[in-house]
């Protein structure tokens, strides 16, 4: 799918085997000396043009912004493995380093979300902040004790193949709320062949790594040690049970960490970033003006 003409697509080599893909977003004119960049992760089997949306806002009003298509993904390179925590949050202190960024603000939705916590524990100080989005406190082995059960319950559909006129149809129906920006990232998703037809740009195999990963992951064991400050934007669907969940895992996670906050989006979608950019973008700079990220 084509890249929004707004953002400046790029690759850059992290290590000599691996390289990613992100999508820069540079103000007109140049921020000033010490505002922090934004780097925006997105989640499982997502890429990073599901941004461009939260994006476009951040950097009409003056901020610099780069968004990860992170291992795997997108057209970022898609090794073999690894794909855990371990690996993953190693690529993002990597890309870090090479882009000379200092202090970002790093958000992250659902997977990614989860990816910017593990951050936060083991590179205490790389960030003014971090903003886990809707994720951050998925704990997959307390649905699924034992990883056979989880990889076959939430193991992706097989939808490559599918012509590309009908997948673009389909994710029109599924976000009938969402702004043309979160349309255009969910159809981004999807890889266009030759035939045109579309494939998934995270091939099945490395979708259970990804997901294994995931599975293996604890983030609250991981709050005692996180000193940057944290906002969770949560989305609350309606369901009763999984916002009860969400409200509980909150609850939790602010008895432990030591600088934290959190807003919910009443009636969002699990991909609020898409469906809400506009204030997503609003409370990510209020998080800085405020000196929540400081």
């Amino acid at each position: 799918m084509a890249v929004h003409s707004s953002a400046m697509s790029r690759f850059v080599r992290i290590r000599p085997d691996l390289q990613l893909h992100v999508l820069e977003y540079v103000p007109v004119t140049l921020p000033p000396v010490g505002q922090p960049s934004f780097v925006l992760l997105h989640g499982l089997a997502s890429v990073a043009e599901l941004w461009h949306g939260v994006a476009e806002a951040l950097v009409a009003q003056g901020w610099h912004v780069l968004s990860v298509n992170q291992r795997g993904h997108g057209r970022s390179d898609k090794p073999d493995g690894p794909y855990d925590m371990q690996a993953v949050t190693d690529d993002l202190a990597l890309l870090l380093d090479v882009e000379g960024l200092d202090r970002p603000v790093v958000a992250g939705q659902s997977w990614g979300a989860n990816v910017v916590v593990e951050f936060a524990a083991r590179f205490p100080g790389r960030t003014r902040g971090v903003v886990p989005v809707d994720g951050g406190f998925i704990t997959l082995s307390t649905s699924f004790p034992h990883w056979p059960d989880c990889e076959q319950q939430m193991a992706p559909p097989r939808w490559a193949g599918t012509p590309r006129r009908q997948f673009e149809g389909w994710m029109r129906d599924a976000h009938p709320s969402w702004p043309q920006s979160g349309i255009d990232g969910s159809i981004a998703v999807a890889e266009v062949r030759h035939d045109d037809t579309v494939a998934p740009w995270l091939s099945f195999e490395n979708h259970l790594k990804v997901l294994r990963g995931l599975w293996e992951h604890h983030p609250r064991d991981r709050y005692d040690v996180i000193v940057d400050p944290v906002w969770w934007m949560v989305a609350d669907s309606g369901g009763a049970d999984w916002a009860t969940r969400k409200r509980a895992d909150l609850q939790y996670a602010e008895e432990k960490l030591v600088n934290c906050r959190s807003t919910w989006f009443e009636g969002s979608d699990h991909d609020l970033h898409a469906q809400h950019p506009e204030r997503v973008a609003q409370l990510l700079i209020e998080g800085v003006t405020e000196g929540f990220f400081v």
